[in-house]
């Protein structure tokens, strides 16, 4: 495929922004291409400056549950904004948007958070998530996991995933020690470590943090008895427990990680799939812990755009599809399955020792072999290989996320043609990798 103008494009975008992208993984660097630049979508499929069409498994990194451009959105979007984009001020799609999070994340029949409050991305949910927790328990350290990514606020920015991970720089510069000495980072799916961490430091810990399932290394589902352990000993300590659901939120299941594992945690943050592909983001929690934030408590936060109307309608339009058609998560796990299964046999039949990890519509190839369910694990991969795998798919026509560190999304709008053809690519391009290798 040609791709003139998506270079020379790149080229132009590097006088004016840093990189010539506004977030890293952007760059293509990491696979050793120039980025494609985006001029459409459509379904499941993607279409650059230059004409080149491709399936899409990147999604946006995850909000297009529905796929792109769907009618419904769209129309939403335009009905709104002949209202008003923006006003600074209150409006009843707030209060909608916050009574559909509440009354559809359920665990047991019950509510797991009381209260929400809107902000405008992941980073934004987490950071305020954490200070809302310090406020309730007037505590500072915070335990998070190797490989979770939980947005680039500073406290957050110690062995994470996505960007920081694919780049080599776990802890980013900039980042101030007295920050960082806050945040303890322990063993994701490490059980007998989880309690020595609060055997140690319990009495200190404000909140642990966690995705439910890892997003930015791959895909990594947590066991069933280490968010166990975990929910016992914050209740045991007293800590607030947080479940990152930025991106599984709405995408395993309509009751997001915490109905799909049966766990409640205490607060949970959400983006993503809660802006159908607009800026958006929020959090919540038990009333309890939700009153120590401004304008009832002490622990401040605010936003112009918080529950921006754009965001809130076309946001809950995305989530009553999903409420009202229920056989959508159904089709989601079933094409999910096809897809790890297509990859393992593939990996399988040429005699190559790789992993497939699926959790519902997140999948991802590992490049190593052996059981891969911590950050461990995930080092273990051959990044190069990866690297030409990757060129060799976007050659015939299936975009990946540009990095061996992520999932692929699958999509309402993927067909069991897109999972075919995707597999025969696959195939291909291991093969074609494989022989290369000698």
């Amino acid at each position: 495929m040609k791709r003139e103008m998506s270079s020379r494009a790149y080229k132009a975008a590097q006088n004016y922004i840093p990189g010539g992208v506004n977030s890293p993984v952007r760059a293509f660097r990491s696979v050793g291409l120039d980025p494609i630049f985006v001029e459409s979508g459509r379904g499941s499929r993607i279409f650059d400056i230059d004409g080149n069409g491709y399936i899409d498994y990147v999604c946006s990194w995850g909000p297009l549950i529905l796929g792109h451009s769907h009618d419904d959105l769209v129309g939403k979007v335009t009905e709104t904004a002949r209202k008003g984009l923006s006003f600074g001020l209150s409006t009843q799609a707030e209060v909608e948007m916050a009574r559909i999070i509440v009354e559809s994340y359920i665990v047991d029949s019950k509510p797991a958070i009381d209260l929400v409050r809107m902000v405008n991305s992941g980073t934004e949910a987490t950071m305020s998530a954490l200070r809302a927790a310090r406020a309730y328990t007037r505590r500072d350290k915070i335990l998070k996991f190797e490989g979770c990514y939980h947005g680039h606020s500073d406290a957050m920015l110690v062995k994470s995933g996505s960007g920081a991970l694919t780049y080599g720089v776990p802890t980013s510069l900039g980042v101030p020690e007295d920050v960082i000495k806050h945040t303890l980072v322990g063993r994701y799916n490490d059980c007998e470590q989880l309690r020595e961490i609060f055997k140690a430091h319990g009495h200190e810990i404000a909140a642990v943090i966690v995705e439910p399932v890892v997003g930015n290394v791959g895909v990594i589902s947590a066991g069933h008895e280490f968010l166990r352990a975990m929910r016992e000993l914050c209740t045991e300590h007293g800590s607030v427990l947080i479940f990152d659901e930025v991106i599984t939120g709405f995408r395993l299941s309509y009751n997001s990680a915490a109905g799909y594992f049966g766990i409640a945690p205490d607060m949970a943050c959400f983006g993503k799939i809660i802006g159908g592909g607009l800026p958006v983001g929020a959090y919540g929690g038990k009333a309890d812990i939700m009153k120590t934030v401004s304008p009832l408590g002490g622990a401040y936060q605010a936003g112009t755009l918080s529950g921006n109307p754009l965001a809130m309608h076309v946001g809950m339009k995305q989530l009553q599809i999903l409420r009202d058609n229920p056989e959508i998560y159904g089709r989601l796990d079933s094409m999910g399955s096809r897809l790890a299964n297509g990859l393992r046999q593939a990996v399988s039949d040429l005699g190559l020792d790789y992993t497939v990890n699926q959790v519902g519509s997140l999948v991802c190839l590992f490049f190593a072999g052996g059981s891969i369910t911590d950050y461990d694990g995930v080092m273990r991969c051959d990044v190069p290989r990866f690297n030409k795998y990757f060129k060799l798919m976007l050659d015939r026509g299936i975009l990946l996320a540009p990095t061996q560190f992520e999932a692929m999304f699958i999509s309402a709008a993927h067909t069991d043609a897109d999972i075919e053809y995707t597999l025969e690519c696959c195939r291909e391009s291991l093969r074609e990798v494989s022989r290369d290798e000698g």
